[in-house]
């Protein structure tokens, strides 16, 4: 994924659950990866990012990559791992990661 891409991305995600119309709260998730489509070409005209694959893809790579930050923070491996607030990116001292990694 492009940076960009992963910004507009968010930014649509976040546009569409505030609107309320495709809220899983309010069970009307239908649709949601194509108006995401429309959003995102208004924003990127040049990315041509389609609901499917693109679009899907790109969600299901977000989910995983957020549950591994989610766990890093508050999961079962958090005792070690801190919250670099003006970065926000998750930190730690080299021996954690290299544990967490292997």
């Amino acid at each position: 994924m492009v940076p960009e891409e992963d910004v507009a991305l968010v930014a649509c995600m976040v546009n569409l659950h505030n609107v309320g119309t495709f809220n899983t709260d309010t069970g009307s998730k239908v649709g949601y990866l194509n108006e995401l489509e429309k959003m995102l070409d208004k924003v990127l005209p040049h990315a041509m990012l389609k609901a499917k694959p693109n679009l899907e893809s790109m969600i299901r790579t977000l989910k995983r990559d957020w549950a591994i930050v989610y766990d890093m923070r508050s999961g079962k491996n958090n005792s070690s791992f801190g919250w670099d607030k003006h970065k926000q990116l998750v930190v730690a001292e080299d021996a954690v990661w290299n544990s967490y990694i292997n």
